[in-house]
């Protein structure tokens, strides 16, 4: 007969978990977190709750995914909801189809998440930018030439170019926007270059 695992001697003579262990414990963790918002990013699973499926407190799986992924669950649940809702958008859904397609409450949501990550409105994004001023600068960078395009709203476009390949990475970058009027102004942009390169 098996003996029962007694976890009150466990708890009070916790065995130590080697550096190995503790980092496949993580790697699972991080693992199901994002198999749970890819599949299920429509129900727009909280924090809370994808801390107790993983067995942690919130504030323990956040630091965890943090550290493995980069970037919070919270953020990487905003990009993937961004990414659909860009390309219904492109598809001609209206930002209130938009909106609940992608699992939000409301068109505020999707508001504030078009404006936190383009820099511009849902309608200025369905619009492919028409109406909307953007500026561009191109800046020195740790990479090479860095192509920052900002609108009045933020940082709404970064891309590098090869010396000598200027013109060609704007105009992609102009594509993403083709209805948008686009002027040099290299010292509203420099900002923006200043905040991503030299956090100081």
């Amino acid at each position: 007969m098996t003996k029962a695992l007694d976890l009150s001697q466990l708890a009070s003579n916790p065995k130590p978990i080697s550096v190995g262990e503790e980092a496949a414990e993580n790697y699972a963790v991080v693992r199901q977190t994002l198999k749970r918002i890819t599949e299920d990013w429509r129900d727009q699973p909280t924090l809370e709750l994808l801390a107790k499926e993983a067995g942690l407190q919130p504030i323990q799986l956040q630091r965890v995914f943090a550290r493995w992924a980069g970037l919070t669950p919270k953020q990487f649940l905003q990009a993937i909801t961004l990414d659909h809702a860009k390309a219904l958008l492109r598809d001609t859904a209206s930002v209130l189809d938009a909106t609940y397609e992608v699992g939000l409450s409301g068109s505020s949501r999707l508001h504030d998440l078009f404006v936190t990550h383009e820099a511009m409105t849902p309608g200025d994004y369905r619009n492919r930018g028409d109406g909307l001023k953007i500026a561009y600068g191109f800046h020195p960078s740790p990479f090479g030439q860095v192509l920052i395009m900002a609108t009045d709203k933020g940082l709404a476009g970064l891309g590098f170019a090869d010396p000598g390949e200027e013109d060609s990475a704007l105009s992609d970058m102009c594509e993403r926007w083709p209805a948008a009027s686009f002027h040099h102004d290299p010292e509203e942009t420099a900002k923006y270059a200043g905040r991503v390169f030299d956090p100081e």
